[in-house]
């Protein structure tokens, strides 16, 4: 394999989060952060503008770093991940890309843990590579039909305002979406050429939503620990998808928090991260 070029990158200490990289195919180079040793964690983010492993998990990887090995990586097409000339992205390369970052780090079995199309992704994963999964945890989970807000979210704009106006959909409490935040997002979607790649993705995600709904008749033979979480207050991904996949999903439980959008894990951190090692620390022990 032909060894492709490691960005010049360093994440912007307000996220204390350290770099790293790997090649996962011929001119793919992931960009990722770990954080803890043991059970392995694959953390996916959601798909706004702006996003990061980073920006997405920056409250809680410190934190979940004491249940296991936190692995969160910047999927294809979002991020620092380099990617080579012609990949096409959709839920299903997601996947694909998740699986050669656990072959390239030599792991067999992961939870995931996903947020938005990251728990979207979480799920075709268990439906395509179930044999790898030892659990999911997911959030506000992608895929569901369009809202108001998802429209919205189908047309990003690619400036300070726009990424503003994004944020302030994920979450009840504005006061989160600081200055400093906005404009490191809009840092970050400067810095991976997004106008173009932000098209492409946002075009394959949409395109997905139809052509490749989640096969409820597989995931209603899942025998993995699955944990959906949900803010009851999600204008992006209403809680009803949370309840339309545990009633398919036979060892689903969930967790749904009052007060609260689409960014649980941000606008409860620290609740959030609570049920979520409780949870690992419940199923991991069997």
């Amino acid at each position: 394999m032909t060894v492709t070029q490691i960005p010049d990158y360093t994440t912007d200490a307000f996220f204390g989060l350290e770099d790293k990289w790997l090649q996962t195919a011929e001119g793919e180079i992931t960009h990722y952060h770990e954080l803890g040793e043991g059970t392995p964690i694959l953390f996916l983010h959601g798909s706004g503008t702006g996003v990061t492993a980073a920006a997405n998990w920056w409250l809680n990887l410190p934190e979940l770093a004491a249940s296991g090995r936190c692995i969160a990586i910047d999927s294809v097409g979002y991020g620092q991940t380099v990617v080579p000339e012609g990949i096409e992205y959709g839920i299903k390369e997601w996947v694909r890309h998740a699986v050669r970052v656990l072959d390239a780090l030599g792991i067999d079995k992961t939870w995931i843990v996903g947020n938005s199309i990251g728990g979207w992704v979480a799920m075709q994963f268990a439906i395509d590579f179930p044999e790898r999964l030892l659990g999911i945890v997911s959030m506000g989970t992608g895929g569901a039909k369009k809202t108001a807000a998802l429209s919205g979210h189908a047309k990003p704009e690619l400036s300070e305002a726009g990424i503003r106006r994004t944020l302030e959909q994920f979450v009840v409490d504005k006061s989160l979406v600081t200055d400093e935040l906005v404009a490191l997002r809009y840092a970050s979607a400067l810095n991976d050429t997004a106008s173009d790649r932000l098209v492409e993705v946002v075009t394959a995600r949409d395109r997905d939503r139809d052509a490749l709904p989640l096969d409820f008749e597989v995931l209603g033979k899942l025998e993995i620990p699955v944990l959906l979480v949900h803010g009851m207050q999600d204008v992006v991904i209403p809680v009803s998808r949370t309840h339309e996949l545990q009633a398919v999903i036979p060892t689903a439980d969930s967790h749904i928090f009052n007060q609260c959008g689409h960014w649980s894990q941000v606008e409860r951190a620290n609740e959030f991260n609570q049920v979520i090692k409780a949870y690992l620390a419940l199923h991991m022990a069997k």
